[in-house]
């Protein structure tokens, strides 16, 4: 990550898949490390369980990569064991990742892709890390002013989170 205001401007794609790592590395924490149950914790009527919220991150990803294909299909898939909900956002992550880092034309605006399905996963990451607080196992807080996110790492394993 450069914080050096002389760097040269990243692409529309390159800034997309920035996104993409910045959500993996948020993700991953809000992710990892949770409750065995933290899957069905209910904070109150009306509201997601952390497991739905998942699969649903799972579901706009999927979606995002059939966009950018050109091919746009929906499809909700029934939420799943929380590590294997897990392992489908940060593999969908890594599809959408790789359609970016490609020279393949678009089926769609880069605006598009990211008004859409990344900027709602982003709200959804941060409702998930809500809800590991209410379940009483907080993420832990950083820096992500100088956290270590670099573009195509988008998996579950991430860089250790940096002092403030």
């Amino acid at each position: 990550m450069s914080t050096n205001p002389s760097t040269p401007p990243k692409s529309d794609r390159e800034l997309l898949r920035h996104t993409l790592a910045t959500l993996a590395y948020r993700g991953a924490k809000a992710i990892g490390g949770a409750p065995a149950n933290f899957s069905s914790f209910n904070a109150g009527a009306g509201t997601r369980t952390p497991g739905q919220i998942l699969a649903h991150i799972g579901d706009l990803f999927d979606w995002a990569a059939s966009i950018a294909e050109g091919n746009q299909k929906w499809r909700e898939a029934a939420v799943g064991a929380w590590e294997a909900d897990a392992a489908r956002f940060f593999a969908a992550l890594e599809r959408l990742d790789k359609i970016l880092a490609s020279n393949a034309p678009l089926g769609c605006s880069i605006d598009a892709l990211f008004q859409a399905p990344v900027a709602d996963a982003l709200t959804h990451v941060g409702q998930i890390s809500i809800l590991r607080r209410l379940a009483g196992n907080p993420v832990r807080a950083e820096n992500y002013f100088v956290a270590d996110i670099v573009s195509g790492r988008v998996g579950p394993s991430q860089s250790p989170p940096r002092e403030f």
